[in-house]
């Protein structure tokens, strides 16, 4: 499972600074059960937009994740400044450099439509 969150932080804020609170809080999610990988980004192309990128060994284990109590202490007021936009996708073909590639069915319910606020 991946999570992506996209972030537009307030143009006042110094870059350095966004940047130090995504890191402190991938950081803290690297630290939970069932957490693959992750990354900072920002984009090349737009120096006001930022990523976090985490790999979670599935929903369950991103949902325990994020239900830590450093990581709702210190990392959630950071997350919930992500952009409000869909965040969490399953894989359902990954191809690794070798070629090989690998299917998985979706786990997704038949009812869980994302819908605006």
């Amino acid at each position: 499972m991946i999570a992506l969150l996209q972030f537009r932080p307030d143009p006042t804020q110094p870059a350095e600074q966004f940047q130090e609170q995504a890191e402190q809080a991938l950081r803290l999610l690297a630290e939970r059960p069932g957490f693959l990988r992750g990354s900072v980004g920002r984009a090349t192309d737009d120096a006001g937009s930022w990523l976090l990128l985490t790999e979670w060994e599935s929903v369950g284990a991103y949902r325990r994740g994020l239900g830590g109590y450093q990581v709702k202490l210190i990392a959630t007021p950071l997350l919930s400044q992500a952009l409000d936009q869909p965040s969490a996708f399953e894989e359902l073909l990954q191809i690794g450099p070798d070629g090989q590639e690998t299917a998985r069915a979706s786990d997704r319910a038949d009812d869980a439509e994302w819908k605006p606020r």
